[in-house]
């Protein structure tokens, strides 16, 4: 499709995107339309209404599928067969009480948040928030207080680390659409992470935690006590959660080592190196050293497959949801769409962070689903990134965290998360939005700051 030339100035494609937009979320919200539905539907009606020839639409919508798929897929899958290991062998238990006997129970909710932190990153966060409620809700019971000062931080830390940090679905999306390295998105992700989980969920917490009283529900995960048969070692559960960030980071810094001409790029080591650290193949290995340490003594061989297996499941709509998004994005960069807005953007002079941030914002409020809204504003904004002349691999990974910013704030009614939050930690919906929406906006925005506030400072 590389040859095929837009039949439309600017303003109607603009008005097809427009109509497309529009199309998408009246399906979503009002028909209630499945979105990988609503997605591929649209898909093919923006194709066509967009001058593609009719014999070309399904090659369009493939190729942007695919293109998604391949890289989302591998790691999605991947991500959640590590995450599902150490769910079930108990690895979130060992942490967060290794963490509470370091810091001190006085310090207990930072020492869940950080718990969360190091387990989101395989995490996907309904899952991560499901296995450490129990613990939250235990520790909350022994030393007292509001149960928004402990449950607020660690579910803070799970939404940060599932918007910021690769593998999760959404920056993994992001990436692939805008050409962005996905060692260094991770970096980026992981450093960002920190301060912003800190200043929205941590201070945020204590602070709604002396503000409203919450008590720990009765009816909700049992009694809250945590109980496993023969749960890893720390050092175990630490060694699988680092090894991956470990040979991503190798990879992005031997690959800057040869482009600048420090390290030969016909040394085997390198090579070797680079290859393992690709994110794939990263994870990939790390899936094999889960498998061997966590079910050494604990599970068969058929179990351990049950596992893995069963992990995949659940993930398959948003992998799904992932790969629709792409095929739209790819029908928008096709049909001219996505330069059509380029252009536009480059004659109003927004910067292209801060329109990335808005565009995925207006699709968070108005259609809820966070995955939707990273896949669709990284299709739009993906020719406005690619037209736009000196922006570094920092610079990219740092507009691939705006979107998901944007893509996070605002949480409401419309959202899945805020009623599993509001559910499990039993608030009605004008608590859950004084506490969850506000957490989930600060995440947002000061997520967005400190990405906007790097891209202005770096060279």
């Amino acid at each position: 499709m590389e040859n095929f030339a837009p039949v439309y100035g600017t303003g109607p494609l603009l008005g097809i995107a427009a109509g497309a937009i529009a199309l998408l979320l009246f399906l979503i919200i009002r028909f209630k339309v499945h979105a990988f539905i609503a997605l591929v539907l649209v898909s093919v009606v923006t194709a066509l209404a967009a001058g593609i020839p009719v014999d070309q639409v399904v090659p369009t919508l493939l190729d942007g599928f695919g293109g998604t798929l391949a890289n989302v897929a591998l790691l999605v899958g991947l991500g959640v067969m590590i995450g599902s290991m150490l769910e079930i062998t108990g690895g979130a238990a060992v942490l967060a009480g290794a963490l509470i006997k370091l810091f001190g129970e006085k310090r207990a909710p930072l020492a869940l948040g950080v718990s969360s932190l190091i387990f989101g990153f395989p995490i996907f966060f309904d899952v991560g928030l499901i296995v450490m409620l129990p613990i939250v809700f235990s520790v909350a019971r022994r030393l007292g207080g509001s149960l928004l000062m402990y449950a607020l931080p660690t579910a803070g830390a799970f939404a940060v680390m599932h918007a910021f940090v690769p593998p999760h679905p959404g920056p993994v999306t992001a990436a692939v659409e805008l050409g962005a390295d996905m060692g260094t998105t991770l970096l980026v992700g992981s450093l960002l992470a920190v301060p912003t989980w800190y200043l929205s969920s941590y201070l945020f917490g204590l602070w709604s935690g002396r503000r409203w009283e919450l008590p720990v529900p009765d009816d909700v995960m049992g009694d809250g006590e945590v109980k496993h048969d023969n749960p890893p070692h720390l050092l175990t559960v630490l060694s699988i959660l680092v090894l991956p960030m470990l040979l991503i980071f190798g990879n992005t810094g031997v690959s800057t080592a040869v482009e600048t001409g420090t390290v030969s790029e016909q040394a085997l080591w390198a090579q070797v190196l680079m290859m393992l650290g690709q994110a794939p193949i990263a994870l990939l290995i790390t899936v094999l050293y889960a498998m061997a340490v966590l079910s050494a003594g604990r599970f068969t061989r058929r179990r351990v497959e049950e596992i893995v297996g069963g992990a995949l499941g659940p993930v398959c709509g948003i992998i799904l949801i992932t790969g629709a998004g792409g095929m739209f994005g790819g029908v928008l960069q096709t049909s001219g769409i996505g330069e059509a807005l380029a252009g536009t953007l480059d004659d109003t002079g927004m910067p292209v962070m801060l329109a990335a941030f808005v565009i995925a914002l207006a699709l968070r409020v108005a259609q809820g689903s966070a995955t939707v809204s990273i896949t669709t504003a990284a299709g739009l904004i993906a020719p406005a990134v690619q037209s736009t002349s000196g922006l570094s691999g920092v610079d990219l990974a740092l507009i691939v965290i705006a979107i998901a910013c944007g893509a996070t704030a605002l949480s409401h009614v419309n959202d899945s998360g805020f009623w599993l939050v509001g559910r499990f930690l039993n608030m009605d919906v004008k608590t859950t939005l004084k506490t969850w929406t506000v957490m989930e906006t600060l995440i947002g925005f000061i997520g967005f700051g400190l990405a906007f506030g790097l891209h202005l400072v770096l060279p």
